[in-house]
């Protein structure tokens, strides 16, 4: 490959991770890699429709004034996602506000920010944002679109696994292992033809293509595995006395609260439930879920003696298994996302050696105008 298709190959290569990072966020709900903000209400930083680079607040770290944050909002925008700037850190939270807002969030209803609702913050450099203008409608578009396939797929199997965040997982896989499968034992890509094409600089590195691959199959696992997670709110009511529906625990008391785990995939999951805040604990705090399958973990809340309103948060991590739970948690220990970069690696690894013993180290050769294509060759075949 000439340095011109190194440098084409690249830029197509960016662009799809770009777009993919962009459609994910959108539909999980949470940025990754990237994240858009939708009103003005950060401008000059950034005007409504422009991009940031998310740093994720697991690498990010500790969050200091200044930073620009995206979190999860209670009562801005319907309590969706907002991001805004840190102004000052209390005891109790933090108080933010957009950069062209005269007022803080907290001085309308939105309650002061606790760390578990910070999900990222925009890169900095220098002190400055850095912004992508202009990403906003493309995020948008491209999330409608992937929603109505998604919609329309699960109607057509009648499967609702196939919806949600975890749904994205699933069709990227099949498709790319369609695709792989079409060219392998439709079009000629498998044996001497797919090896080395005619001409040695001829066509595309079968190596590239399946690095391609790889990259579809590691994007599909950490979706698997990072979606499902997060930081979950509870709410609790510290009472003089015991009340009516759940959350309501006399003043000073525990009560427990039933929390069901799914796995509505088709790969056995670790999970890790572990409390993101005073007064909660968790039992048990790891479990196995087999492949559509579901227990129970029970959420023990502890009132304060000062009666009022209390948010409280549980943090849950899922890992494929296939790594030993105990493996695992020994990962986890050192860092929440190390067992997701070993899982990555180990099926990254996998997926490469045994796709490279079946593409082989040639080239894959692309067709000319008078050769017949693969759309033909099987009509031909079923002919």
């Amino acid at each position: 490959m000439d340095a011109k298709r190194l440098v084409a190959w690249s830029v197509e290569a960016v662009a799809v991770v770009v777009l993919l990072s962009l459609v994910v966020g959108g539909i999980v709900g949470q940025p990754v890699l990237l994240g858009y903000v939708e009103t003005g209400s950060m401008s000059p930083t950034l005007d409504a429709g422009d991009g940031f680079v998310a740093v994720p607040q697991a690498i990010a770290g500790s969050v200091d004034e200044g930073d620009v944050v995206t979190f999860r909002a209670k009562e801005l925008h319907g309590g969706g996602l907002t991001t805004h700037r840190v102004v000052e850190e209390t005891p109790r939270g933090y108080v933010t506000r957009g950069d062209a807002n005269p007022f803080t969030d907290q001085d309308g209803a939105e309650p002061l920010v606790k760390e578990p609702q910070v999900v990222a913050q925009a890169l900095q450099v220098n002190g400055r944002v850095v912004a992508i203008p202009h990403l906003g409608t493309a995020v948008e578009t491209a999330s409608a679109a992937v929603g109505a396939v998604q919609a329309w797929i699960a109607r057509l199997t009648g499967s609702e696994s196939l919806l949600g965040t975890q749904g994205v997982a699933y069709l990227v896989f099949a498709a790319s292992a369609l695709v792989y499968a079409f060219d392998v034992f439709v079009g000629g890509g498998s044996g001497r033809s797919v090896g080395r094409s005619r001409a040695r600089g001829d066509g595309v590195s079968a190596r590239l293509v399946v690095l391609a691959l790889v990259a579809v199959v590691v994007a599909s696992a950490t979706a698997a595995m990072v979606v499902p997670s997060g930081v979950h709110e509870h709410g609790v009511v510290s009472a003089e006395t015991d009340g009516p529906g759940p959350g309501v625990i006399p003043a000073g008391e525990r009560e427990n609260a039933t929390v069901a785990l799914g796995n509505g995939g088709f790969v056995p999951t670790h999970v890790f439930l572990e409390p993101a805040s005073e007064g909660v604990s968790v039992t048990p705090e790891r479990t196995t879920l087999d492949a559509r399958s579901q227990t129970n973990a029970t959420v023990i809340f502890a009132a304060p003696p000062e009666t009022g309103y209390y948010r409280r948060y549980v943090a849950e991590y899922r890992y494929l298994a296939v790594l030993p739970r105990s493996t695992v948690a020994t990962m986890h220990a050192v860092h929440p996302w190390l067992p997701v970069v070993v899982v990555d690696a180990l099926l990254g690894a996998s997926f490469y050696a045994l796709a490279s013993a079946l593409v082989g180290r040639g080239r894959v050769r692309s067709q000319s105008r008078d050769a017949p294509t693969n759309a033909t060759r099987l009509l031909n075949r079923l002919t």
